[in-house]
């Protein structure tokens, strides 16, 4: 359910989804009860409630007729979407090849699904976990397959064996 209400402070028109506790006006923020607000239109429909909410706003300036020559919001969203060029026509009008964005973008997204979850530090601690006695260069290796940069596994390498929780022999780690 969505309501148009008004704040009694300071005439501002707004729509609240639902039936909450209380609400905030937006300008002035005076918090009030829901149920003492004066609700000019009630109804299911939410496109409904903003087409109410701004012919009011509009007649509040005297353009009402104005107002009423314009299409719904619907129809403007519709007209909103189909306005312009896509982003294919874009790129490709740009000289940019749109196939091999389509396969970089695939790239990222399969990187960041796999790394999600997993801290940069539960990445590296994986590594010392998963290799026999690694060198630096190959927890670099695994930590970089999973998104996590160098630079940070060899702070992270660094840090971990100055607290004691890995050790370092001849250019190996192992996880203590």
């Amino acid at each position: 359910m969505y309501a148009v209400v008004g704040c009694s402070d300071c005439q501002a028109l707004k729509i609240v989804e639902g039936r909450p506790e209380t609400t905030q006006c937006p300008r002035c923020g005076k918090r009030r009860k829901f149920e003492k607000l004066r609700k000019f239109v009630e109804t299911d429909d939410e496109d409904h409630a903003r087409e109410v909410r701004s012919s009011m706003l509009a007649n509040r300036q005297d353009e009402g007729e104005a107002f009423a020559e314009l299409d719904s919001f619907a129809e403007m969203e519709a007209q909103v979407e189909d306005a312009g060029v896509s982003d294919e026509e874009y790129l490709e009008a740009s000289g940019i090849d749109t196939e091999e964005v389509e396969a970089a973008a695939e790239r990222v997204e399969n990187r960041s699904a796999s790394t999600r979850g997993t801290s940069r530090k539960d990445t590296v601690l994986a590594a010392l976990r998963e290799l026999d006695r690694p060198t630096e260069d190959e927890v670099v290796a695994f930590a970089d397959e999973r998104g996590v940069p160098a630079d940070y596994v060899r702070d992270a390498l660094q840090k971990l064996a100055r607290r004691g929780e890995v050790s370092e022999s001849r250019g190996r780690y192992r996880l203590l």
